[in-house]
């Protein structure tokens, strides 16, 4: 069953959908199944600001981000794992986490 979690940030949704999206930054924010081989994510649609990842042994993971009030970013984060390895609640809450301190570093250096 797949786990889904929601955080907001004070980033502009574009900046953090880019972020995400960086195969370069994959392997800051991506659990090790998702980012093995450093590839981009299967599908990306950047009008809908929703891209998903397909990796080893049954795992995906969907991100959607939105727009929020006041020039903030709604993150959704999905992840299943078809093998039932690691806690998966756990996984997409440090994802989000991991993710969101991946955005702020972003931001910092640019």
């Amino acid at each position: 069953m797949p786990a889904r979690a929601v955080r907001g940030m004070s980033a502009p949704p574009e900046v953090v959908f880019n972020t995400a999206t960086d195969p370069a930054r994959a392997s800051a924010w991506l659990p090790e199944a998702l980012r093995a081989d450093g590839s981009p994510p299967a599908e990306i649609d950047g009008d809908e600001l929703r891209a998903r990842w397909s990796g080893d042994a049954d795992w995906s993971a969907e991100i959607r981000v939105d727009p929020a009030d006041p020039g903030g970013a709604r993150i959704q984060l999905e992840l299943a794992d078809g093998n039932g390895g690691p806690d998966p609640d756990q996984l997409v809450d440090e994802a989000l986490t991991n993710l969101i301190r991946e955005v702020a570093d972003n931001l910092q250096a640019g």
